[in-house]
């Protein structure tokens, strides 16, 4: 036990220096992480770290969706709504499809139901790296959006058709309109699982005495309530963090205090920064036990597989994001389109964009290793060695060349947004102006030399305060809590605008926070 906790220490503080070494050399912290797995998997210590899929899914898996729900804009997944439910879902399922065609074609002994199966494994693109490459060279703000709406879902399809593909290989029986229907209800039902427990955790919250503790508690265990109850009742897990997460996000003004929020969110920042880092070093040291497992398939056999259908599946999504652009323009002919003219750049650069990771792993490792009768699981080893290698090559190949091949595009903005810091200044502008107004209609505050000093300025820079202004103290607080209030109103309402990026609107509302935490730590301590 000792052993394996020094172990975890050792795997903590590598992940350190290499994110900053990431950090340093300006390359992708996903990329550096698993070449920095890769090579620490040839220390013999270190080599025998396998990977539970129970772990990922019950573990990591959860807390990591729910983060990027909470911080996703549900204005621009809105917006996006049909490009990111097309590859989301549709794309999955035409990409599985393709794969399970090629690898039942090229590969000796592999079935159309081995093909879906590591077509569901491997077809869903993993959002974490490619926002993480992202980060390191400026795209417009739709790609990103498209890319972090569609990871949020296409786990939840991948997954699905994983089920689905294990049981036609266990029985060989497959009926497509009753899996139709499954899917659907598995979506529908895992949506409404997530919403459903989102409004039990909004009641806790909101009406229980809960204080900063307790909230962020209850916030760490939000997601794996939504995900373990949907999974039990057979429904999306996926899809309930998800759906769950969003909701609570729209409304954390509601039932969050401000220091549950400015609190909340160091600790999931930090918990969200360990957990990326340790999964994507996880990929590279289980390759020892992955090349173990592989025989009696030839190492260089299986990496001729792996790189071919890696090849394939890139061109497979470039194809289909492609084709997503020209039934866009078709489609637009008849209903209302968020783009009608998409063009080829911007679907290039999501079509490249779409590397794979720690989920298509897990769901590789999580194949039992027998059927239902006792026979060996067909293909067992050489899907996860596949997997293993589409996982590698994607990250490492498209990871690195993204930046090139985003340079190389040169995909202006078609949205034509304002610069960041022009919408900074527009939201102080507005935020000013309605903060003036709600002053003004307190005139019984008018004379007041606290509330004149706020009128003036708007931050927390009071005049001494004594026991002979204790009322003109009270009155000043009481104002500029209310203010507070209403400003967090506004914003919530400003963010309703196109113009303005619900990242610029997080900004301000977690400075409107901060005013609030400075504002009450002096008064209590005052008090």
């Amino acid at each position: 036990m000792t052993g394996l906790f020094t172990i975890y220490l050792i795997l903590i503080l590598a992940i350190l220096l290499l994110i900053m070494a990431s950090e340093r050399l300006r390359v992708a912290s996903p990329i550096i992480l698993l070449a920095g797995g890769l090579l620490l998997s040839l220390v013999p210590q270190l080599g025998v770290i396998t990977i539970d899929p129970e772990l990922i899914f019950m573990i990591f898996l959860p807390p990591l969706l729910y983060d990027a729900a909470w911080f996703t804009s549900w204005k621009e997944l809105w917006k996006w709504r049909r490009v990111i439910g097309s590859f989301a879902f549709l794309i999955v399922i035409l990409t599985s499809l393709f794969v399970a065609w090629v690898s039942s074609t090229l590969i000796p002994g592999f079935t159309m139901a081995l093909g879906f199966l590591l077509g569901g494994i491997i077809s869903p693109p993993d959002a974490v790296s490619a926002t993480s490459v992202l980060k390191q060279v400026k795209v417009p703000r739709r790609l990103s959006s498209i890319l972090e709406g569609e990871s949020l879902l296409n786990d939840a399809s991948g997954l699905i058709i994983f089920r689905y593909a294990l049981i036609a290989v266990d029985t060989g029986r497959f009926v497509f309109h009753e899996a139709a229907f499954s899917f659907i209800l598995l979506i529908v039902m895992g949506i409404a699982t997530g919403v459903v427990i989102g409004l039990v955790f909004f009641a806790l919250h909101r009406y229980l005495p809960t204080n900063t503790n307790t909230d962020i508690v209850l916030s760490l265990t939000t997601p794996y309530v939504m995900y373990i109850v949907a999974e039990s009742l057979h429904f999306s897990g996926v899809l309930a963090v998800v759906s769950g997460g969003l909701f609570l996000s729209s409304r954390n003004h509601l039932f969050l205090n401000h220091r549950s929020r400015l609190r909340g969110l160091n600790v999931w920042s930090t918990l969200g920064f360990v957990l990326n880092g340790l999964i994507f070093l996880l990929i590279g040291l289980e390759l020892p036990t992955i090349i173990r497992q592989l025989e009696p398939i030839s190492l260089g056999e299986a990496i001729k597989y792996g790189a071919l259908i890696t090849v394939l599946l890139i061109a497979a999504r470039l194809i289909s994001t492609l084709g997503a652009s020209v039934w866009t323009v078709f489609i637009s002919r008849y209903i209302r389109t968020a783009d009608n003219r998409p063009g080829w750049k911007g679907p290039v650069l999501l079509g490249w964009a779409g590397m794979r990771g720690v989920v298509s792993l897990a769901a590789a490792l999580s194949i039992p290793l027998k059927l239902s009768n006792g026979q060996p699981f067909p293909q067992r080893n050489l899907i996860l060695f596949i997997t293993f290698v589409v996982i590698v090559l994607s990250i490492l190949v498209q990871g690195l060349t993204l930046p090139w091949v985003v340079r190389l595009v040169k995909f202006e903005d078609p949205d034509h947004r304002m610069p960041v810091d022009e919408q900074e200044r527009l939201v102080r502008e507005r935020l000013a102006v309605f903060s003036s107004r709600f002053l003004e209609d307190h005139k019984e505050a008018g004379s007041n030399p606290y509330v004149q000093q706020l009128v003036a300025r708007f931050r927390n820079e009071q005049l001494p305060i004594n026991e002979d202004h204790k009322e003109d103290h009270e009155l000043y607080y009481r104002v500029y809590m209310s203010l507070l209030e209403e400003q967090r109103l506004f914003l919530v309402e400003l963010n309703k605008s196109d113009g303005i990026d619900e990242e610029v609107i997080r900004k301000y509302q977690g400075l409107v926070d901060l005013e609030e935490e400075k504002l009450t730590s002096k008064f209590e301590k005052e008090e």
